[in-house]
C-alpha cells in the first residue's frame, strides 16, 4: 500500500510539472530481471522511470547524499530504493542489487554517476556493466531528453510543463568477465552501454560518446538500436 501511495506521489508531480514523451515502450520486458540505464539530466529523471515502468519490483539507487532531505528518505523507504555511496565501491549496494536482479527484479540507475552538468554525456563509471556481466541479465538503453533542472525551472515560471522526450531501446546482454582481461572488459562493456544511450539521444546530448567508433556504428544501423 505505501509503494502504491507513493508511486502514486511521483506520477502525479512529473504529470504536473512535464509533458513526457515516450517511444518504444515495448522494449520494456513484462517479466523477468533487467537493468535499465539511462542519460541523468536532472532531478526529475528519477521520477520519469514510474511513468512507463509498470512494476512492483523496480529498484532505484539514490546518492546518500540526499539522506538529509526528509522527502526523499521517506520516497526511498517506500519505494524500496538503496542508497548508494557515488564516491566510494559501495559493496553493500552491490550486493544488495545483485540480489534482487536474481529474484527478477528490475533494477534503474545511470551509469554516470551524476547529473551532467553540461546536459552532455560525461564518462560513465563500470558499475552498471559489473552488475550485469555478474548477473548475465539483460539491459536496456533509456535516452532521456529534456529534464535539465534549469529547463524545468524555467518551463515552471512561465507556469508551463516542460516537454521531455524519452526513447527505450532494445535490451541486450554483455558477455561474462574474463578474469585475466577484466578492467579492458569492463570498460569495453561500459562503451557499449554509453554509446547504446548515446545513439538514442539528439546529437546535442552525445558528449563524449559522439565520435566514439560504436556509437557512428550504432547511428548507422538503426534498426539495432
Amino acid at each position: 500500500m505505501l509503494f502504491r501511495f507513493a508511486r502514486f506521489l511521483v506520477f502525479l508531480i512529473v504529470r504536473l510539472v512535464a509533458r513526457v514523451q515516450v517511444d518504444n515502450i515495448e522494449n520494456l520486458p513484462k517479466e523477468g530481471a533487467y537493468i535499465a540505464v539511462s542519460n541523468h539530466l536532472g532531478r526529475l529523471d528519477a521520477g520519469l522511470v514510474y511513468v512507463f515502468v509498470d512494476r512492483r519490483d523496480i529498484t532505484m539507487m539514490v546518492a546518500e547524499k540526499y539522506k538529509k532531505v526528509a522527502i526523499i528518505r521517506w520516497m526511498v523507504k517506500a519505494l524500496n530504493s538503496i542508497w548508494v555511496d557515488r564516491f566510494n565501491a559501495d559493496l553493500g549496494a552491490m550486493r544488495e542489487s545483485m540480489s534482487r536482479l536474481k529474484k527478477g527484479g528490475v533494477l534503474v540507475l545511470a551509469p554516470e554517476g551524476t547529473r551532467s552538468p553540461t546536459g552532455a554525456l560525461i564518462e560513465a563509471r563500470a558499475g552498471g556493466s559489473y552488475l550485469a556481466a555478474r548477473t548475465g541479465v539483460p539491459l536496456v538503453p533509456v535516452a532521456i531528453a529534456g529534464s535539465e533542472d534549469k529547463r524545468l525551472v524555467a518551463h515552471l515560471k512561465r507556469l508551463k510543463r516542460v516537454p521531455i522526450h524519452v526513447r527505450i531501446g532494445k535490451a541486450f546482454t554483455l558477455p561474462p568477465l574474463n578474469s585475466k582481461n577484466r578492467e579492458a572488459e569492463l570498460q569495453k562493456a561500459t562503451d557499449e552501454i554509453m554509446c547504446r544511450i548515446a545513439a538514442l539521444l539528439p546529437e546535442v546530448y552525445r558528449g563524449v560518446y559522439a565520435d566514439h567508433p560504436r556509437t557512428q556504428e550504432l547511428l548507422a544501423s538503426p534498426s539495432d538500436l
